[in-house]
């Protein structure tokens, strides 16, 4: 069998179900591809929500495209590089702007910064891919890949679809919020990074998003601030607009699909969880001996972070982690949680068990995880009032960085310069790329805006590869 190339280096696919259990097939492909190789050093790549081929294969094709000329232009060694991509069952919504997969110094220039966001670097602004006001309902595209995504929700998906139809009332908005309770016990599993306000004590009882046990109307109007905050246009029609301008239900609607939407991330965030460390775990443990000496580099990116992060933890020793904006608890390598002194995060211990460096990369660009993040995790009595605090808490690595690990912090620096990071040898890095990741329209800024030299140069540098 003829194995793909991107970049002139070996490529892989390894295909996981929402279980973890992985294509055997694939897995057989690799574990003989990369011997028959040659392969030396295996970079592996975990995307965010792209399980569809048409995405995640023009992601995986620019980025290790970009990776692979840099290598080849370090060395000769860069022959004996294998590349793998992994697809698992995640989905983004149809509804957002597809991610931009073309190099940043291929397109005219940079698009808006979520500027009201702190941190963020103000940039040339054009136009974002749609501006036109987005429907409160559900597009059929839209009902269509949650059923397929969430089959045992789909009843209460449809349920909610008909209700965002509908002028609000209050007691529409508690129908609404009963069904997504329901929707959310149904499709639950997994496990959280040490972000709940107690711990997980009973495995059968799969954590579910703080958002869920607030007063319904509140909670949605703080995801109705937030879609304003990051600059969405919002269009009125079953909205909740035509209720008249004094109405505390105007635009509750916009805020409740955006309050799903979060749901539905949360649970691919848990699903990487489990695939990270019941699927591509064990298949990593296994390349030693059908490889003997490869190096393992694991890259992700959105709740691919979170799905590599625990195949680290769970396989033999790999070379190096990076992680891009990554959709996982700030507090996930903390060994001990500041607001919960007798537990620590769920990744504590992963960095030790790495041979090389866990490089975490975050942007203040990034309004998926710096506003909608922490208002999907907040606890019910939380204040949401100012977002800055709010984050200290509920925060995502990829906003902020690995917090209360030790970890220190480095600026993005140029791709080819090769002594602007101190890395250490099970050590976490934090590493600010504020200054690169910061194109994309709302509501999710720049949390795909992954696609950098400085970031593919990053790889390579964290893994001693150039």
């Amino acid at each position: 069998m003829t194995t793909a190339r991107i970049g002139g280096l070996p490529f892989w696919e390894l295909r996981f179900d929402a279980s973890g259990d992985p294509d055997p097939a694939a897995v057989t492909a690799l574990l003989k591809g990369a011997r028959a190789c040659g392969v030396t050093d295996l970079v592996l790549l975990a995307h965010g929500w792209n399980n569809d081929r048409q995405l995640a294969g023009p992601a995986y094709e620019a980025f290790f495209g970009l990776l692979a000329v840099q290598a080849r232009q370090a060395g000769p060694w860069a022959d004996s590089i294998g590349l793998a991509g992994v697809h698992w069952p995640a989905r983004r919504w149809p509804d957002e702007p597809v991610p931009d997969f073309a190099p940043a110094g291929a397109v005219p220039g940079p698009g808006p910064a979520p500027a009201t966001l702190p941190g963020a670097v103000a940039v040339s602004a054009q136009p974002t891919p749609s501006g036109s006001p987005r429907p409160a309902g559900l597009d059929d595209a839209t009902l269509g890949a949650l059923r397929s995504t969430f089959p045992t929700g789909a009843p209460a998906i449809d349920r909610m679809a008909h209700l965002l139809l509908t002028r609000p009332t209050p007691a529409r908005v508690d129908a609404f919020a009963a069904e997504l309770r329901q929707f959310a016990v149904v499709i639950a599993g997994g496990f959280d990074d040490g972000e709940s306000a107690a711990a997980q004590d009973d495995p059968a009882s799969p954590p579910l998003p703080g958002m869920l046990h607030g007063e319904p109307a509140q909670v949605y109007g703080r995801f109705l601030d937030g879609l304003r905050r990051c600059g969405t246009p919002l269009g009125d029609a079953h909205g909740g607009g035509a209720a008249g301008l004094g109405d505390p239900l105007r635009g509750i609607w916009h805020g409740a699909k955006e309050a799903l939407r979060q749901l539905t991330y949360w649970q691919m965030k848990n699903r990487a969880g489990v695939i990270g460390r019941a699927g591509l775990g064990p298949v990593l443990a296994q390349l030693p001996g059908a490889v003997p000496g490869v190096r393992i580099h694991l890259v992700g990116h959105s709740f691919g972070a979170r799905l590599v992060s625990f195949a680290a933890a769970a396989a033999a020793p790999v070379r190096s982690v990076t992680l891009l904006q990554g959709a996982l608890s700030r507090f996930a390598f903390a060994p001990t949680l500041p607001f919960a002194p007798g537990r620590s995060g769920a990744l504590a211990t992963m960095p030790a068990g790495v041979a090389g460096p866990v490089t975490a990369c975050y942007s203040t660009n990034d309004s998926a995880l710096g506003v909608f993040y922490p208002l999907a995790s907040l606890a019910a009595g939380d204040d949401a009032a100012a977002l800055p605090s709010l984050g200290r808490r509920w925060g995502a690595l990829g906003f902020h960085g690995a917090s209360a690990a030790g970890a220190p912090h480095a600026t993005v620096a140029a791709a080819g310069r090769r002594d602007a990071y101190q890395f250490g040898h099970g050590r976490i890095l934090n590493v600010d790329a504020t200054g690169v990741v910061r194109r994309g329209g709302p509501p999710s800024g720049a949390h795909s805006d992954v696609l950098q030299p400085e970031l593919t140069w990053l790889v390579l540098l964290g893994g001693g590869l150039v």
